[in-house]
């Protein structure tokens, strides 16, 4: 497993496979370490689709709006890697800031719609940051194709939206949300949970199943104690954001 720790170096890799082995597709899953099963299946869906899979490393500053959420998003890089290493990944890209914002973050891609609503209502500048960092990462990497799971299901959207606003040759590709045994959605930030509320964090699941209006499923969610931002019915699909303490978690269920 190569692993590239700066721009450049990526990009001598990068353009010996474009000499080496012409035609060569390359896929590619961004990710913010923390890794689980959920990443792996993306790692497992590009390497089904594609001769070489490259995973990237890096918790973005730009997308935290909080200064304490990216101070205690989880890192673990060791495990990460050794994860990655035994999946069969053929590279990581793993940069610190000043590689990916050497114009510390003056220039910008912005969404003036869609970016607004749901998450974005409750994180002012956070899709801002997220389409920057994968368009840096989309010009760095130079992917075939690039794997996002559904359960961020706004930020898929944004993300094709702007690879098709751009003209960016590659595609985007959903993979559907992976889930515990108890239904919760695989996320790093679930980590973060303590005891009591890793026995209550399924329940945001289960009321987005079982409610019969997005109303519904907000009153479900109140009783059994989460404190929501959003529960929202939209494209056929019912989408969430709540808080147990101080973790966020996001999910959505298809509908209709």
């Amino acid at each position: 497993m190569n692993i590239y720790t700066d721009v450049a170096g990526w990009s001598v890799f990068r353009d010996s496979l474009g000499r080496g082995a012409a035609g060569s597709s390359i896929g590619f899953v961004p990710t913010m370490g923390a890794l689980h099963a959920g990443h792996l299946s993306l790692v497992n869906s590009s390497q089904r689709d594609n001769d070489i899979t490259v995973v990237s490393i890096f918790v973005n500053p730009t997308q935290f709006n909080q200064a304490a959420d990216l101070e205690h998003y989880p890192r673990t890089t060791a495990a990460d890697l050794a994860f990655l290493q035994a999946g069969n990944t053929d590279a990581v890209f793993m940069p610190d800031a000043a590689s990916l914002y050497p114009d510390a973050y003056a220039f910008r891609v912005s969404e003036s719609a869609f970016s607004q609503r749901l998450c974005g209502t409750h994180r002012p500048g956070h899709f801002d940051g997220v389409l920057t960092v994968v368009m840096k990462l989309f010009n760095i990497i130079r992917p075939t194709r690039a794997y996002f799971g559904e359960k961020d299901y706004q930020q898929l959207q944004l993300v094709r939206g702007m690879a098709d606003a751009f003209f960016l040759p590659l595609s985007i590709v959903a993979c559907p949300t992976v889930r515990e045994p108890d239904g919760l959605a695989m996320s790093s930030r679930n980590a973060r949970l303590d005891a009591q509320q890793r026995a209550q964090a399924p329940g945001l699941f289960r009321a987005l199943q079982s409610a019969g209006s997005a109303t519904q499923a907000r009153e479900a969610l109140q009783q059994l104690g989460f404190d929501v931002d959003y529960v929202e019915d939209l494209d056929g699909r019912r989408l969430a954001a709540v808080r147990l303490g101080d973790v966020r978690l996001i999910d959505n269920v298809a509908i209709g």
